[in-house]
């Protein structure tokens, strides 16, 4: 009988230590509910605040125009990247780290990255067949090309789209005035970029939603007026508010003894503090960050960005006359004349958001500007004249004018030559006393790296199919102007668009 108790005894021992040394959370057979409750339970409160405090690069954060160096490759990101990551991996508990970027127009911050049209550009595409219909098609491939090139370099998830933001300097990032095209855009564009594989629900289309709520950089200093005015109660009030996540690039330190704090005074329940981490580790979990940490290799999706460039366009004005069209431009022409800062300029046609956060000129990355793609192609003008490049309210601007010596070269040009301008902007911009010297504008918004876009459809291998997604004003006195409004007398109206067909299709007619 003692025999028979002593190797009970050993063997509940051995049990033990087996049981002690198997963590459920790092076994992807347990069901999900399982490795997530176990994983907080081995938690402290210091590792449980750490999942919820995004800090810069540095420490684990990534925001626009912080790259690791100059002209920072795919392969330079995944250094610096999977660097981060082996340090998580290597703590106590091993969870691994979640890295954000802003992925605005494409993976916009590494060197040689597709770069596809900012939103203000998608938001006029449209159906070739169905010509008052969006093309969710296309948007859903630029999501789901974000995301593999996103993934690629070990970072998880991007801090787009912008749904809206009425702010001037904004404008570029959002896809419209009218809130159905926003709706639209935002749900096909979000659901492709986290390549959901679960349905969507009617309520909460972005993946049912079960993600978790992160603030806006600075967000909670910003809760109080002046800002952090009171940034123990902003953590207090963003905490309660449902924030699981909050992004504190400089000043995660105070952050961090602010909350334990809270925490420990029982101001926060630590019930809200679990609620807020099995949020978080519940999408680490989904995305298999437990099994695959590391990045992948990086792809490419060039011809998918000129497709879009193609459909993005907007042709505003075609001829002097609508008798005698001049567009699209003949390929037999000997000589063409193109002018304009903005013709052979990288970084202009990227605006912000591109390798730096503001963006700037120059040929910052590989991609073709509008004049390369002009001279790969084919005795008339093209002027390319807009915006510089600018971010958030560095853009804000009263007058909505094109850069000198832009409106100068518009008169000069076209004054003696049949002239197409081509117009690089985040917004419409003020340009109705010119109207009348151009043959023919086309608005390109901000296209990004794939210039030949543009040029497949000025010399016809593709037709203009762009709708305008928000209103084009005469004077900046009308201004704010939205479709609807009682005194609506626009420019270009919401929804206008001259098309062509494809040279091919006329041919073949």
């Amino acid at each position: 009988m003692g025999r028979v108790t002593a190797a009970l005894v050993a063997l509940w021992l051995w049990t033990a230590v087996v049981e002690a040394g198997y963590m459920k959370y790092k076994d992807p057979k347990q069901p999900l509910n399982v490795r997530i409750k176990d994983l907080i339970s081995r938690m402290s409160l210091e590792e449980k605040i750490g999942q919820m405090t995004q800090i810069e690069r540095k420490g684990y954060c990534e925001w626009g125009g912080s790259v690791p160096g100059p002209k920072a490759s795919a392969e330079n990101w995944i250094d610096m990247v999977n660097e981060f990551q082996k340090g998580a991996l290597s703590t106590r508990l091993g969870i691994p780290m979640i890295y954000g970027i802003d992925a605005v127009h494409g993976h916009n911050n590494v060197y040689n990255a597709t770069i596809f049209p900012h939103n203000v550009g998608l938001g006029v595409t449209r159906q070739v067949r169905l010509q008052d219909q969006l093309d969710p098609e296309l948007v859903k491939r630029i999501g789901a090309a974000t995301a593999l090139e996103v993934r690629a370099t070990g970072i998880h998830y991007t801090f787009a789209p912008c749904m809206q933001g009425p702010q001037m300097g904004r404008c570029y990032e959002s896809y419209s005035e009218d809130h159905q095209i926003v709706q639209s855009m935002t749900e096909i564009i979000t659901w492709s970029t986290r390549r959901c594989t679960i349905r969507l629900s009617k309520k909460l289309p972005i993946c049912e939603s079960k993600g978790f709520v992160i603030s806006d950089m600075w967000g909670i200093d910003r809760i109080t007026t002046p800002s952090r005015a009171n940034y123990t109660y902003s953590v207090q009030a963003g905490i309660h508010a449902g924030i699981d996540m909050v992004m504190v690039p400089e000043e995660y330190v105070e952050f961090i003894d602010d909350l334990t704090l809270l925490v420990k005074k029982n101001v926060i329940s630590m019930s809200r503090i679990n609620d807020a981490v099995r949020r978080i580790l519940r999408v680490k979990f989904i995305m298999g960050l437990f099994e695959n940490p590391m990045a992948d290799l990086r792809l490419d999706h060039r011809e998918l960005a000129r497709e879009a460039v193609r459909k993005s366009l907007v042709l505003l004005k075609n001829g002097k006359n609508s008798n005698e069209p001049l567009l699209p431009l003949p390929t037999s022409a000997k000589k063409i004349l193109v002018a304009g800062g903005h013709a052979d300029d990288i970084g202009n046609q990227c605006g912000g958001w591109t390798i730096e956060w503001n963006g700037q000129t120059g040929n910052i990355t590989v991609g073709t500007t509008i004049l390369t793609a002009v001279k790969n192609s084919v005795d008339e003008s093209t002027v390319v004249v807009g915006e510089l490049p600018y971010v958030e309210t560095n853009g804000d601007s009263k007058n909505l004018t094109i850069a000198e010596p832009g409106y100068s070269t518009i008169a000069n040009v076209c004054e003696f030559v049949k002239c197409v301008v081509i117009i690089i902007s985040g917004r419409p911009v003020y340009i109705e006393p010119y109207l009348e010297k151009i043959d023919a504008l086309v608005a390109a918004w901000l296209p990004g790296t794939e210039g030949q876009g543009i040029t497949d459809v000025l010399f016809g291998e593709y037709g203009f199919t762009g709708k305008l997604a928000r209103t084009w004003f005469r004077t900046v006195d009308q201004l704010p102007m939205n479709i609807g409004d009682p005194h609506y007398d626009p420019l270009f109206p919401f929804g206008y668009g001259l098309t062509t067909s494809p040279r091919l299709l006329k041919a073949s007619q």
